[in-house]
């Protein structure tokens, strides 16, 4: 069975996965432990990885399903088509998230105008400016090459200047 993204309502992501749960759907919401600190104390609070998405684990035809449960809005598509998440993706979110230290994991989206270094790769040392991101896909404007450079960015280390 594929893994699909729901797209939930902000905040909801939570409960959201907990109704599914008692509906009897395998669910998986990737929570990061983080400090949160008020005026008196500060404790340890778990959030979601990435912000308004959950992955269910369904057959096509059960998808629906999900549209019962309040807080969820749709799913996820990837050209035209619901976005399925590998088992292989699923299992490596949960690997990072049992074996790195939570406060050294951040999610980060790339601005449109966002200037970045490129520290590896043919067009290393070149800086560009970000003119769109899809997912893991960073499309650069190199103004001193007068060119468009798309690059992986789970591939190539990239800084922002």
């Amino acid at each position: 069975m594929p893994w699909f993204v729901l797209y939930t309502k902000s905040r909801n992501e939570k409960l959201v996965a907990e109704q599914l749960r008692k509906r009897g759907i395998e669910v998986y919401c990737p929570l990061l432990k983080t400090a949160r600190r008020w005026s008196d104390r500060t404790k340890i609070v778990e959030e979601p990885l990435f912000k308004s998405y959950c992955f269910v684990k369904l057959e096509e035809h059960e998808r629906a399903q999900v549209f019962g449960v309040q807080g969820v809005v749709r799913y996820l598509f990837w050209l035209k088509k619901p976005a399925i998440v590998r088992e292989e993706e699923i299992a490596a979110i949960k690997k990072m998230l049992n074996e790195v230290p939570h406060q050294c994991i951040k999610v980060t989206q790339f601005q449109v105008g966002d200037v970045l270094k490129i520290d590896s790769g043919s067009f290393a040392e070149q800086s560009g400016v970000v003119l769109r991101q899809q997912g893991n896909l960073v499309t650069l404007k190199l103004e001193s090459l007068q060119m468009m450079l798309t690059v992986d960015v789970s591939k190539t280390m990239t800084v922002v200047v």
